[in-house]
């Protein structure tokens, strides 16, 4: 039989494994950062009746420039932001993609500052792009001095800030932004995907665009808006920026179904937040508890927490496993990340813990 060792794939694949956590039916998940709320019946009504509209046109491809949509997520994000300036995709990873498909590729590098989101590295392989890892301080913060440092030195021709940082859940300060953008010769983009879990959503990147025609912020739909089942991610940027994107991107990539479910979920983004707000008094909660059973969650921004000071972090992810809870191991030495989850799920979640350190 033919296996993939017999396949002629690229010799930088070879011996990779593909990304992904474990998707196990248990009663408490949260390893994955997903929203732990379903979207509420009456939004699903009118995403399932905005969907319906569009399905008798399904013959015709869907609207390559998804004017309807910029529009929306222009208004969203607000801060002056015109729909030009909005680009879109199947969830923020193929954002990420485009950006590096038009302004990496073979002889060019990105930098970014690890641990970060795991993804970046991948995304570089898969467009020839060298990698580029500049360790964060201990704490896992940066300094607009250190990111100004890193990029002199190593000169990289894209820069990706992750702000809240996966899978730290560390905020970056927009004068560490501003620093990066001032140093870069290319593009630095800011992964904003957790930006609305931020205890002050007020700090974001979209302040600086007007500033800095080079510098892109991208967002998800995934995480606030609980629809990471159906992959939309987007960016704002300089309207030069999206015309380069559309150089890169397969034709006709959101589809009509794609692009209405997401009109529809922008209309009811006040009653989203809402359940955003709750995951951050859950967040909060999980922080403080943890803290108090002796253990060392990192402050976060996000809607999970890195939760140091753990022993044996493979014992402990098996043993809250054992207890129908599935955290993730995310490989950095004696933590845990754990997504915060409903009211209930937080406390099964601390009364394992509890248990787990003989509290």
């Amino acid at each position: 039989m033919t296996s993939l060792d017999d396949l002629p794939i690229r010799d930088d694949l070879r011996g990779l494994t593909p990304y992904g956590a474990p998707q196990l039916e248990v009663p408490v998940r949260l390893n994955v950062n997903e929203n732990a709320y379903r979207v509420p019946e009456a939004v699903a009504l009118d995403i399932v009746q905005e969907i319906a509209r569009s399905l008798p046109d399904a013959n015709r491809y869907p609207d390559r420039e998804f004017d309807t949509l910029r529009a929306g997520f222009a208004a969203y994000l607000g801060h002056g932001l015109q729909p030009e300036q909005i680009w879109a995709g199947n969830g923020s990873n193929e954002v990420l993609q485009h950006v590096l498909q038009a302004f990496g590729g073979p002889g060019r590098s990105l930098l970014s500052f690890t641990p970060t989101y795991s993804m970046y590295p991948l995304l570089a392989q898969g467009v020839g792009m060298r990698w580029v890892p500049v360790p964060r301080a201990a704490d896992f913060t940066l300094t607009p001095d250190a990111v100004r440092g890193a990029i002199v030195e190593h000169d990289p021709d894209v820069v990706f800030l992750c702000s809240p940082n996966n899978p730290t859940g560390t905020a970056i300060g927009l004068d560490v932004i501003e620093a990066a953008a001032e140093a870069a010769r290319g593009i630095v983009l800011v992964d904003e995907a957790y930006a609305e879990f931020a205890h002050d959503r007020s700090q974001t990147a979209l302040t600086l665009l007007d500033r800095f025609p080079r510098l892109l912020v991208s967002r998800t739909m995934s995480k606030a808006f609980a629809f990471a089942g159906i992959r939309v991610g987007y960016l704002a940027a300089h309207p030069a920026v999206v015309d380069a994107l559309r150089l890169v991107r397969l034709p006709y990539h959101l589809s009509a179904i794609t692009q209405a479910a997401a009109i529809a979920a922008l209309r009811h983004s006040d009653e989203m937040l809402s359940r955003v707000d709750s995951l951050r008094e859950q967040r909060d909660r999980i922080v403080d508890e943890l803290t108090a059973l002796g253990l060392q969650p990192y402050p976060s921004d996000s809607n999970f927490v890195l939760v140091g000071g753990i022993d044996d972090p493979k014992a402990a992810f098996q043993a809250l496993l054992d207890r129908g809870i599935l955290v993730r191991d995310v490989g950095l030495p004696g933590t845990l990340r754990i997504t915060a989850g409903t009211p209930g799920e937080t406390t099964a979640l601390l009364a394992a813990m509890a248990a787990l350190t003989g509290q």
